[in-house]
């Protein structure tokens, strides 16, 4: 049985993230392309990861534009047929329709508060925090929009939750096993803590791909959740 799992293939080689992809594919649901490697590869990279692996893509942009331009690129894009892409709600309600309407075979995911973000950043950035608030007001916002699904802190995944019931996919980053570095994230979580609090989706990139073995590292933190599952039965 696979994890819930979309482990970030953020390496800086095409020939690594294929190695990478492969290695995890058969204990995770999804491996997730961030912009960096997207913009130096384009979509070779999507056909390089999916290959033979039975893991669906998740393209991870955060769209964020007009109404038209991001239609334009969702359209672009969904020729790649990519399970998840990723737009900012903080677009706006006519750019996630937008998204969602050039996108129908696509789940479209809004961002709401980057995890990345402390409280006194929001502040800075113009947005009315605090961040759980602030998270529940895009994600009001982007499921009235046809957003499907909503990435955010495993924090706010409750709350989220209840405001928007079972059928919206969770997408959980900022997800790091106990003892690990947190990197760039502030609101973090551990991946058992994720996964019993509602997460659908919990992304993991560096405490699986910069282990010494990813394929190991990966069923491991699987196990951890089915673990964390039974107990919480």
């Amino acid at each position: 049985m696979v994890a819930p799992i979309a482990v970030a293939i953020d390496a800086p080689e095409i020939e690594i993230a294929a190695r990478w992809a492969s290695a995890v594919a058969p204990h995770v649901s999804t491996v997730k392309v961030g912009l960096e490697l997207y913009l130096r590869y384009g979509p070779e990279v999507i056909t390089t990861l999916r290959g033979g692996n039975k893991v669906s893509v998740f393209l991870d942009l955060k769209l964020h534009d007009i109404p038209a331009t991001v239609a334009g690129a969702v359209r672009n894009i969904a020729r790649l047929k990519p399970a998840i892409l990723t737009v900012h709600a903080a677009g706006g309600r006519d750019m996630i329709a937008a998204a969602v309407e050039s996108a129908p075979n696509t789940q479209i995911a809004a961002v709401t508060v980057l995890t990345s973000l402390r409280e006194e950043a929001l502040e800075e950035v113009g947005l009315r925090g605090p961040a759980a608030d602030a998270a529940r007001r895009l994600a009001v916002l982007a499921v009235e929009s046809g957003a499907r699904a909503l990435v955010c802190s495993p924090h706010e995944v409750p709350s989220l939750r209840s405001e928007v019931g079972p059928d919206v996919t969770l997408i959980t980053p900022g997800v790091r096993p106990a003892g690990s570095d947190k990197g760039d994230q502030a609101r973090v979580a551990t991946p058992e803590e994720a996964y019993t609090s509602g997460a659908d989706l919990l992304v993991i990139g560096r405490p699986i791909t910069r282990a010494a073995d990813p394929g190991a590292a990966a069923a491991s933190i699987g196990a951890a959740l089915r673990r964390a599952e039974a107990a919480s039965a």
